[in-house]
């Protein structure tokens, strides 16, 4: 069976679309020749500046040879019906047609229609050009030849199948058996006969790392091995590395230094500078840890010289960019980080939430309340709250955005002001990704929740919740942070009373418009919660059961604590004594509930013991007591473990009260026996209730 090798070569792909493309590409060709009956045994892929390539071994030479059957009307039908069918299936005479019988319908007509399986060649001609017109990029654009829209113009396109041209026509370009390579080392043309002529041609002579694998171990080894050899260290940084992937065929690392007065720029700036603008490597001196005065830069050539002349020209360039940033940097020292603070004033945050300085005054009087609640100076936090967007309008972060809070760190410590200012002022932003880290100085928490915190009442004050899988305002992520320092820190706070007030503080509404607003947002962060601790392996029963007890306290959820309900419930459902008594909570559960719905009652009075008759419900009237005291004393120091081993006490008597020689009728002819014994269930279910809602729990 013959091999598949397509190649669409065109000018420079974006490095940020190749891999994704290179996928699509892929699962389209396969798909298409699926559907057409054709399916290759082993499929590879590659995609670099300026070709996407797929390749399928072993291709059947034709597609199957398949049977088309159309059923028809039975024998006998109206000629309206016959007449009908015939046009439908094709024939021209009811002769062409067979006769079947079945058992209960009778005969009736079919029209069975041989289709021949087609050549490979055939199907792959109309099956590129289909997938090509309607292949997605990102951003597109068009050639001037005709209407095809590529991300960059389309410049040539092999299609072998073996050493053979399938041959078809896309915007006026003509599939064929030629490539290009290098631009410098081996453009060639090179006429290829099959995938392994290609790989053959391009990776020798052509001079063109197909696989983007092969590209990252180049680049990666060889600037190991440049460093090692001047005694230093290469910055990692895996984002770079994947850009720079895309932006050579044939990449070749250099060394190359920069004057070292520019590092007395904050290190961020040079870092970002480079990875920004040049797409250069940091280094850093393993001795001390700091920035070197040198970079790596990944070339797209072998230069004869080493590397000299592509050093020497970054060199410059790279130059001329932190000069630029060494000028942002002296003017804002100049101007200083509070001068900056008023500029605030000029800068929309949001419609109906004012300015930037609305914003910054809102955070302010929340971040003293958070630091009251966390043990920590609230003077402090209102403090660094007031300089935290400073550097928004600073020179530096207008050029760089990516450095906001980085550099109202760099100019807050100029100032003079508290190191846990501006430490706090860095970090309010975080965590801005699931990867980041959290702040852990209490000035910083206190920050970095009341500046989520105001943001999440401020756009559900003004109606501009997430929907579905929008969320242009990051509004998921600033919650799923306010989640993870809270847990990270261990604070055992509850967030409704905060919000509470900051709404009523800043956002006037009726009343139960504001208490509809809070719970809502409340369920919003509880949701983020619940997806944290199921991403950190909770049990979703798990999560909802104990996040269910939480929401019945006085004062709302507390994450920490519900993650202790979380970790108690999975002990104790991972034995024995866990397991039966669920299974018996949930017999009284479905009694109470089919009671419940019976009477439109709630059986949530106090039990009688006077009216305990049968051992079965004195011996479980007994336990609960003793089981609810316990549970209760563990539940004030939270120690839900304990609470859950004085629940185990129940297992027996719950048995005990359902099965066996002193097991009780619930449902008692007697009304206020049946009552009583109801209320006994009840307060069973509600002193389970106190651990976790065990109805949320999957048996």
């Amino acid at each position: 069976m013959p091999n598949f090798l397509l190649e669409l070569f065109s000018e420079e792909i974006p490095a940020r679309m190749q891999a994704k493309a290179e996928a699509d590409l892929l699962k389209a060709v396969e798909a298409g020749l699926k559907a057409q009956g054709l399916s290759g045994a082993d499929a590879q892929s590659f995609s670099g500046p300026r070709r996407l390539t797929v390749a399928l071994s072993n291709v059947p030479e034709r597609s199957a040879d398949v049977s088309d059957e159309r059923k028809g009307p039975k024998v006998g039908a109206p000629e309206k019906a016959v007449a009908g069918f015939l046009r439908g299936a094709g024939l021209d005479s009811i002769d062409q047609a067979e006769i079947r019988t079945d058992p209960k319908k009778g005969a009736y007509y079919v029209a069975v229609k041989q289709i021949p399986g087609r050549p490979a060649d055939e199907i792959i001609a109309a099956l590129i050009p289909e997938i090509v017109s309607k292949f997605h990029w990102p951003k597109s654009m068009r050639t001037g030849r005709g209407e095809l829209r590529w991300v960059r113009p389309l410049q040539g396109i092999v299609c072998l199948l073996d050493d053979q041209i399938v041959a078809f026509e896309i915007d006026g370009l003509h599939s064929g058996n030629q490539t290009e390579g290098h631009r410098v080392h081996g453009r060639g043309p090179y006429t290829l006969t099959g995938l392994e002529d290609y790989r053959s041609q391009l990776e020798g002579p052509g001079h063109v790392r197909l696989s983007r694998a092969d590209r990252r171990d180049t680049i990666a080894q060889q600037a190991e091995a440049v460093c090692r050899e001047a005694g230093l260290e290469l910055i990692e940084d895996a984002g770079l590395l994947e850009e720079v992937v895309g932006l050579a065929e044939w990449p070749s690392v250099v060394l190359g230094d920069m004057d070292p007065a520019f590092l007395e720029l904050p290190p961020e700036v040079i870092q970002l500078s480079m990875r920004t603008h040049q797409k250069y490597f940091a280094v850093r001196d393993p001795e001390t840890g700091k920035l070197a005065p040198h970079f790596v830069v990944v070339a797209n050539l072998t230069a004869k010289d080493g590397g000299k002349a592509i050093a020497a020209g970054n060199r410059k360039v790279l130059s001329a960019r932190l000069e630029d940033g060494r000028f942002f940097y002296q003017n804002d020292k100049k101007t200083g980080l509070e001068a900056m603070a008023p500029k605030l004033a000029t800068i929309a945050f949001k419609e109906g939430l004012g300015t930037l300085a609305d914003k910054v005054e809102r955070v302010a009087n929340l971040a003293q309340h958070v630091a009251r609640a966390i043990g920590t100076d609230p003077e402090l936090a209102a403090r660094a709250a007031r300089l935290a967007k400073a550097d928004l309008t600073s020179e530096m972060v207008y050029e760089f955005p990516e450095l906001q809070g980085v550099m109202g760190r760099y100019y807050a410590l100029d100032a003079g002001e508290d190191a846990r200012i501006a430490d706090a002022i860095r970090d309010h932003y975080k965590p801005q990704g699931p990867s980041d880290r959290i702040p852990t100085e209490p000035a910083s928490v206190a920050l970095a929740l009341a500046d989520k915190l105001d943001t999440l009442v401020g756009f559900w004050a003004i109606d501009e919740k997430p929907t579905g899988s929008k969320d242009p305002f990051a509004l998921r992520r600033a919650a799923l942070g306010v989640v993870r320092i809270s847990l990270e820190n261990s604070l055992g706070l509850s967030f409704e009373d905060l919000l509470s007030a900051h709404w009523q503080a800043y956002f006037s509404a009726q009343a139960t418009v504001q208490d509809v607003g809070v719970r809502s947002l409340s369920e919003f962060l509880e949701g983020r919660l619940s997806v944290a601790l199921k991403d950190a392996g909770g049990r979703y029963d798990l999560v909802a059961a104990a996040l269910a007890a939480e929401s019945h306290l006085d004062g709302g959820v507390v994450y920490t604590r519900t993650v202790k309900r979380v970790e108690a419930l999975a002990d104790f459902l991972d034995n024995e004594d866990g397991v039966n008594l669920l299974s018996g909570y949930k017999r009284a559960a479905n009694i109470l509930k089919a009671e419940e719905k019976k009477s439109n009652a709630a059986f949530d009075g106090d039990v009688d013991a006077e009216q305990l008759q049968v051992k079965g419900e004195i011996d479980l009237h007994a336990a609960l007591t003793q089981a609810e005291a316990a549970a209760h004393h563990a539940i004030q120091s939270e120690d839900f473990g304990a609470a859950m081993t004085a629940l185990a006490g129940l297992r027996a008597p719950v048995d005990a009260f359902f099965e066996g020689e002193h097991s009780v009728m619930v449902n008692a002819e007697e009304a206020a026996l049946r009552e009583n014994r109801l209320r006994l269930l009840n307060r069973m279910r509600m002193a389970i209730h106190t651990v976790a809602d065990f109805s949320q729990i999957e048996a």
